[in-house]
């Protein structure tokens, strides 16, 4: 889809999660989640949430109009007939062979991707928040290049890496972010404290992460002295939503 589309749905999906207003809601079950959400029609409550979703901010990106103007030449060009073209033309493959390498190739990258909203949201552990179907799943984060961390990102959808992990073993992409942060063309990168990590995980967690899931969860009295920061973790706010 066009990059409008998937920010709006993506936001849409954070906002209502594993709802009847999510996209590809996982409560639906696997197949739904995976690939049958896009075999069928929009659930009325996804139409009605996604046109109230604020958008404006998008739409006034150049790059992402144009990208959405001309989205299925660019798609068609760069996905398809470029990646076909060049092995025939450069190293002498046939046209058949390149042909379906390029058509695996994507389907392979499709089901990578769906597989961050079907089995992320399914199977793994919750160490952040065990009342949430989103988990974490290292197998999804091999495959999307980090994005298998879900039950962290659904706890902190504003933080950029996804992750609350130190390296890049299983999170590429927070690399490629932080490769743009260093020569200055990401910047305003968010994440939380590791003491509001601690504290979300010690109330909400389900014992399972690796440095606090044996600490007794916290008490409701112990709760109210928690700073300010500890108040922004639901799992979508209207101040955070656009971070996503």
């Amino acid at each position: 889809n066009p990059l409008f589309e998937w920010v709006r749905d993506h936001r849409v999906h954070h906002k209502f999660s594993d709802t009847d207003a999510d996209p590809h809601n996982a409560s639906r079950g696997l197949f739904f989640s995976h690939v049958g959400w896009l075999m069928q029609k929009k659930h009325p409550q996804v139409l009605r949430r996604g046109r109230e979703v604020d958008m404006s901010d998008v739409l006034a990106d150049p790059v992402i109009r144009f990208q959405q103007k001309f989205f299925f030449p660019l798609i068609l060009t760069f996905t398809f007939l470029i990646p076909i073209a060049v092995p025939c033309l450069l190293w002498d493959e046939t046209w058949w062979n390149s042909t379906f390498c390029t058509i695996f190739r994507w389907v392979l990258t499709l089901n990578g991707i769906w597989s961050v909203n079907s089995f992320a949201h399914l199977y793994g552990y919750h160490p952040y928040d065990r009342k949430i179907l989103p988990a974490e799943n290292r197998v999804v984060s091999a495959i999307a290049l980090g994005e298998g961390w879900h039950n962290y990102h659904h706890t902190f959808p504003w933080d950029y890496k996804t992750a609350e992990l130190g390296d890049y073993g299983l999170n590429i992409t927070t690399a490629f972010i932080d490769f743009f942060a260093l020569i200055g063309w990401a910047y305003d990168l968010k994440q939380p404290s590791p003491r509001m990590i601690q504290k979300v995980v010690q109330r909400r967690g389900d014992g399972t992460h690796a440095e606090w899931g044996h600490v007794k969860e916290v008490t409701e009295e112990e709760a109210h002295l928690l700073d300010d920061e500890t108040e922004e973790t639901p799992l979508c706010t209207e101040e955070n939503e656009k971070e996503l």
